[in-house]
């Protein structure tokens, strides 16, 4: 039996109903690589996934286009749809009816929607960012308690500035409870007003572990602080919604510690600085006031007779005694000013703990703080108030519990 000889248009319309009719080509899922990404004048999406050997033309026509996921060439994506053929060109291809990034899925999706959606709300605005406290008393932390962050906060504080108070509020940093949690500690700190800046945050983890920090409600609990919040979650390359809202984010939870606290040995150097201004100014107006007496005293020998100096030289004995007093009662008052600037100074000075009889013990230039630091024959520094002394360790003694 002979042939028919078949049009091409029926050949590709044939093989399209095969395509269409094949369970798994019908409804596929394919992972590949962007390349040629092109979004046409009609809105329609054309583009190639690519792998290591291979390549497929596809489509994803406007209607299934999410412009939220950000689309370009080199993003590694999974897409689901069907093959067919567009019987025109007589060539195959991928109509995407879906498409995820790769790896990051629906949490990513859905990290970019909350976040235009807050930005265009105002949460970012930088209006709304209150500044950081810069010498703070108190500083509440909303972290977890058994974690590394809330030790690496405390060692980083107590270090800079340790007379500030540390004040814990533990939560979950992920689980499903978590993001109520955190907002609870928000909430606990604003309504108590009991410190003057607020960190948050966790270590560093996937999209998901970190997840809590995503959430509408943490964020605008954040935004509704009225304490200033600074936002320390994961490492320096992970960034949460939590981050934009916060009034300052700190690439880790160490750094959010400096970003809270000054540094003592600055503040001593500013305040020395203070007290040597105060100084100079008290001179300088003394020898201001003075040279005002000499130029009156000088007017007057002129301009009056000697019969007359002698009834105004009382008057003026006088006014000179109401100046000098009025002189030395300022210095007086400058005086009490200083005394009580060098007693804040002296408290907050190392060495004043030196002068009542306490040592310094350091082993490599490294604080030591307990005897199980130390092993026998270590060679360690002993700093008193009015010298070092180098010594070996003989014997070691631990405290009976």
């Amino acid at each position: 039996m002979k042939l028919r000889a078949l049009d091409v248009s029926e050949v590709n319309s044939y093989i399209k109903r095969i395509l269409s009719n094949d369970a798994i080509l019908f409804n596929l899922k394919v992972k590949g690589e962007i390349s040629n990404f092109k979004i046409h004048s009609s809105k329609n999406v054309y583009l190639t996934l690519k792998d290591s050997s291979s390549k497929i033309n596809c489509v994803i026509f406007k209607n299934n286009y999410d412009e939220s996921l950000g689309l370009e060439d080199g993003i590694k994506v999974i897409a689901n749809g069907y093959i067919s053929v567009y019987e025109k060109d007589g060539s195959y291809q991928l109509y995407i009816d879906s498409i995820e990034i790769d790896g990051l899925g629906n949490l990513y999706l859905e990290f970019n929607k909350l976040k235009e959606k807050l930005s265009k709300g105002g949460l970012f605005d930088i209006k709304y960012k209150k500044p950081i406290p810069s010498i703070p008393k108190n500083i509440g932390v909303v972290t977890s308690d058994t974690g590394a962050v809330i030790k690496d906060i405390i060692n980083v504080i107590k270090r800079r500035y340790p007379k500030v108070n540390i004040k814990l509020y533990p939560v979950a940093v992920q689980g499903k409870k978590s993001s109520i949690e955190i907002c609870e500690g928000i909430k606990f700190f604003n309504n108590a007003n009991n410190v003057d800046t607020i960190i948050i945050g966790r270590g560093g983890g996937s999209i998901e572990e970190l997840w809590s920090f995503n959430e509408e409600i943490v964020a605008r609990e954040i935004f509704n602080s009225k304490i200033p919040i600074i936002s320390a979650v994961g490492h320096e390359t992970d960034f949460t919604i939590a981050d934009f809202v916060a009034d300052m984010r700190a690439p880790t939870p160490s750094a959010a510690a400096e970003i809270a606290t000054p540094k003592l040995d600055e503040l001593l150097f500013k305040l020395e600085n203070i007290k040597h201004r105060m100084d100079n100014s008290i001179v300088n107006q003394s020898k201001l006031d003075k040279n005002k007496l000499n130029s009156t005293f000088d007017k007057i020998n002129t301009i009056v007779g000697s019969y007359i100096i002698r009834d105004k030289i009382i008057q003026i004995d006088i006014i000179y005694d109401k100046i000098t007093n009025k002189i030395k009662d300022t210095i007086n008052l400058r005086k009490k000013d200083l005394n009580t600037n060098a007693t804040v100074l002296n408290s907050l000075s190392p060495l004043s703990t030196l002068d009542r009889g306490y040592s310094i013990l350091q082993k490599n230039e490294r604080l030591i703080k307990s005897v199980g630091e130390l092993d026998k024959r270590d060679l360690i520094e002993i700093t008193l108030r009015d010298g070092k002394v180098d010594c070996i360790v003989e014997k070691i003694k631990f405290k009976e519990v």
